[in-house]
């Protein structure tokens, strides 16, 4: 009979500490985030690589971003 693997409880991840160095333009953007959210650095940076990770999920099973104007014209978005 085959070996059945050994399962490990999933554990929730936990917080972990980064230094990261922005380019210019990600500082500025970020900033004008946080004007726009009233979010902190941190809270700004957190939501921003939860999107990512969600778009490039949904994009690689193949979907497409799409934005609609007011006047509904759509806009495909290409993030590379």
């Amino acid at each position: 009979m085959a070996r059945q693997p050994d399962l490990q409880p999933v554990r929730s991840p936990q917080s972990e500490r980064f230094t990261v160095t922005l380019i210019p333009a990600a500082v500025q953007e970020l900033s004008r985030l946080m004007s726009v959210t009233g979010l902190s650095k941190t809270d700004a940076i957190n939501r921003a690589v939860q999107v990512y990770a969600f778009l490039a999920a949904e994009m690689d099973e193949g979907k497409e971003l799409l934005l609609r104007d007011n006047d509904g014209a759509l806009e495909r978005v290409h993030i590379v």
